[in-house]
């Protein structure tokens, strides 16, 4: 959203957030070849990937040249999978969207692994690959859920585990039609996704407790800025110099912000004290 004196969002960013919710919100239409290609276009809106000019809103073509997962120095790449020639995009693609539009006995969960598995083993466009097969696993996700209510990312989940992820991925491409090693690796992931989000609820539930209790404290903003970094999970330990610091202030300012907050019961001072004397939120009973 639009704020004054706020950086606008990083356009490659809004594309993402817009592929994603596309994606969760309207989960119930069809995935279609003309909105994979509207996914693409959003996630490239200058036509480049970095430096490099590529084709967007369409599959790769021939002129491209073979489609290649690599890592290492030029010269000594090392090739993690070679994607089916540019011939076969349409029949392949087609294929694939008439399967994740379909029905069958399958358990829709597992339809997310292997959608996923599907469309990046494709890998139809010159790049973002990657970033739409994960908004494909959670449109299936949503649709198995029936639900727009998203309280989990697996894609965001992906990400944070993406060296396993392209470690399970390799061998999955290079071995036999067996990909039940990959199937049991989405489905550890999925689960540490819903951990992670038990996670984030728990701090954001503390957070609405703690400011309910002080809704009617006043307090200025460094204060409600030093307690919010607390809440979240402070680094160190917060003393008076790194109070200042933070918020661009005079020690003796920053020292009587910390009183204030000790005479009211928010926070207290630690054990030891001298010159490295630090604070913590007082634990709630």
């Amino acid at each position: 959203m639009d704020a004054a004196a706020l950086p606008s969002a990083d356009r490659n960013v809004e594309g993402v957030v817009e592929m994603m919710l596309d994606a969760t919100q309207k989960y119930k239409e069809e995935l279609t070849q003309d909105r994979l290609f509207g996914w693409h276009a959003s996630l490239f809106p200058t036509g480049r990937s970095g430096m490099r000019k590529i084709m967007v809103g369409a599959w790769r073509d021939k002129k491209s040249g073979p489609m290649q997962v690599v890592s290492g120095p030029e010269g000594r790449e090392r090739v993690h999978y070679e994607a089916p020639v540019a011939g076969r995009l349409d029949t392949e693609t087609q294929a694939f969207l008439k399967w994740f539009n379909g029905t069958n006995d399958t358990d829709p969960v597992l339809r997310a692994a292997l959608a996923h598995l599907w469309f990046v083993t494709i890998h139809p466009f010159e790049d973002g690959n990657g970033r739409i097969a994960r908004a494909i696993a959670d449109m299936s996700l949503a649709r198995s859920e029936e639900s727009t209510q998203r309280f989990y990312s697996m894609s965001a989940q992906i990400r944070i585990e993406r060296n396993a992820y392209y470690d399970i991925l390799e061998s999955t491409q290079k071995g036999d039609l067996d990909i039940t090693p990959w199937m049991e690796w989405f489905l550890g992931c999925l689960d540490r996704a819903f951990d992670g989000t038990e996670d984030t609820l728990a701090v954001v539930f503390k957070k609405a407790d703690f400011w309910k209790k002080h809704a009617a404290a006043t307090l200025n903003e460094r204060q409600r800025d030093i307690l919010n970094r607390l809440l979240d999970g402070f680094e160190g330990k917060l003393t008076s110099s790194k109070w200042a610091l933070i918020e661009k202030c005079s020690p003796d300012t920053a020292l009587r912000d910390i009183v204030d907050l000790v005479e009211r019961g928010i926070l207290t001072k630690d054990p030891g004290g001298g010159r490295s004397t630090s604070y913590s939120l007082v634990k709630e009973p």
